[in-house]
């Protein structure tokens, strides 16, 4: 039996994963934006690391005649080729696709191109099994994993020797081939056996996220003691091996913070628990006029413009709704031009939108604070200006994290997302999921690829969609505002 090099890390990490992706593969959960696009991110960097290796020969995918390819492959090392992109092997019961083969001297160097910042043990695994496949065919002289540097700062033409970090893994590499026939051999009976009785885990998560989750946590209600607030996985899943899975498994005298405390209770009474006191204070830390505001920010890998490093958050976009003294509201935003660095035109306009005094208000305002603490690098002429603003911030999540509101439906989670329903259900202009786009993951991964799409029309459905989502997010927050005013004035 052969298995690829990306089915044997899915054994690694879980078997009972290994053995549903091939005997029960209609199971897999569809990917998501989120997903798709680490994939194409990783495709992208792929791509540009073989700049590294110029003038190597590709071996095209086809999914349909990998012996083709393993035999292309064969003919290229044979005639001389020295650097092959994607060379393709089918050795060792193991199918592998190395993604850059360089000749050195006698042998062969393998450079395995990650889209992380870093090595991780998952990599090196990676890099054994191609290293374990490839021995017995050709010879082989050192092991290399290719990441991202993410101090590399873009000046001017992208300089992909400083984009690009090489680290030597020969060794570690060497170390695992003692186990991997083992490895395989086990992997093979467990493919052909029954299903593995694996229950969930951290495995699920580590190092990937498993395609599987939806059918084995299928059993899962929610809320579990998977939802509770600011508790590490382990001792969830501690929790959930003790036979504690609802609220209502959990013993009276079973260790909680105050927060964890309130959520199970909550969730008996099925009531909102109210603090006006709490609430009350924190209302009188906002001055008029109130900037209600929003950022969305992008990333590439790849910097595209100067002074960008690598995964960089950059603001493209953010909402603004102003709420005066007398009850006057309006509403302001900006969205860059996708085909150029937005943050000079960005910061220009938010110095003239947001008003000269009273206070800034986000949600999560560690976030908008970074950026435009950011922002007045990029910008030293407006430095003084931007970090200004970071003095008049205000943090919307403060009453909700101190417990001055507390909604069942929270679920142990203070995002926006998850408070804006429990307190507005069924207000249809309050909802997300009547949007386009829906959360700040697919604002951040639509506009770092808009630049690429050539159909005018399209375009600009996608601008308007994204105006409407960033414009929720902070209509949310002036709807909010009103609510915990609404819930201090209220008759006790």
């Amino acid at each position: 039996m052969t298995i690829s090099k990306s089915q044997y890390i899915r054994g690694l990490q879980c078997q009972k994963s290994l053995w549903l992706y091939k005997n029960r593969p209609e199971l897999r959960d569809i990917p998501d934006e989120a997903q798709e696009s680490l994939f194409n991110t990783g495709y992208s960097v792929g791509e540009l690391a073989k700049e590294l290796f110029p003038k190597g020969v590709e071996i095209e995918f086809d999914t349909s005649n990998f012996n083709g390819m393993v035999s292309k492959t064969k003919k290229l090392i044979a005639n001389g080729t020295e650097v092959i992109y994607e060379a393709t092997f089918s050795e060792n019961g193991i199918f592998a696709m190395a993604d850059i083969l360089v000749k050195n001297g006698n042998a062969w160097d393998i450079y395995e191109v990650k889209a992380s910042t870093e090595v991780k043990d998952v990599h090196i695994d990676d890099a054994a099994i191609q290293w374990y496949a490839l021995s017995n065919t050709i010879n082989l002289n050192r092991a290399f994993i290719v990441h991202i540097n993410n101090q590399y700062v873009r000046k001017g033409e992208l300089d992909v020797t400083e984009l690009f970090s090489i680290e030597d893994m020969t060794e570690q590499v060497k170390e695992k081939q003692n186990m991997i026939k083992e490895t395989l051999n086990r992997m093979e009976d467990v493919i052909k056996g029954e299903m593995p009785n694996i229950d969930i885990g951290g495995h699920c998560d580590n190092p990937y996220s498993c395609d599987f989750k939806g059918h084995c946590w299928k059993h899962i209600p929610t809320p579990s003691v998977f939802n509770l607030y600011w508790m590490n996985g382990a001792k969830k899943f501690e929790m959930y091996n003790q036979g504690l899975l609802t609220y209502t498994d959990i013993p009276d005298d079973f260790k909680l913070n105050n927060t964890q405390r309130l959520q199970v209770e909550t969730a008996k009474t099925k009531e909102p628990y109210i603090d006006k006191n709490i609430i009350n204070n924190f209302l009188k830390t906002i001055e008029y006029p109130i900037n209600f505001f929003d950022f969305e920010t992008f990333q590439n890998a790849i910097p595209r413009f100067d002074n960008q490093r690598p995964y960089m958050q950059i603001p493209f976009q953010y909402s603004l709704h102003i709420l005066h003294e007398d009850g006057t509201m309006e509403h302001k935003e900006f969205l860059g031009d996708e085909n150029s660095d937005p943050r000079d035109t960005l910061i220009e306009q938010m110095l003239n939108d947001v008003t000269s005094t009273g206070s800034i208000v986000a949600y999560n305002q560690a976030f908008e604070m970074s950026r435009i603490k950011e922002l007045a690098k990029f910008n030293e002429n407006r430095e003084k200006e931007l970090l200004a603003l970071n003095e008049r911030f205000v943090d919307l999540i403060v009453p909700f994290r101190e417990k001055g509101y507390y909604h069942p439906d929270f679920n142990g989670s203070f995002s926006i997302k998850s408070v804006l329903p429990a307190m507005f259900p069924n207000d249809d202009e309050l909802n997300y999921k009547k949007l386009n786009i829906q959360n700040g993951g697919m604002a951040m991964d639509t506009f770092a690829n808009l630049h690429l799409l050539k159909d005018k029309t399209k375009t600009d459905q996608i601008k308007t969609d994204l105006l409407a989502y960033c414009h929720l997010d902070t209509l949310a927050m002036v709807r909010i505002w009103e609510k915990l005013h609404q819930i201090t004035q209220d008759a006790s």
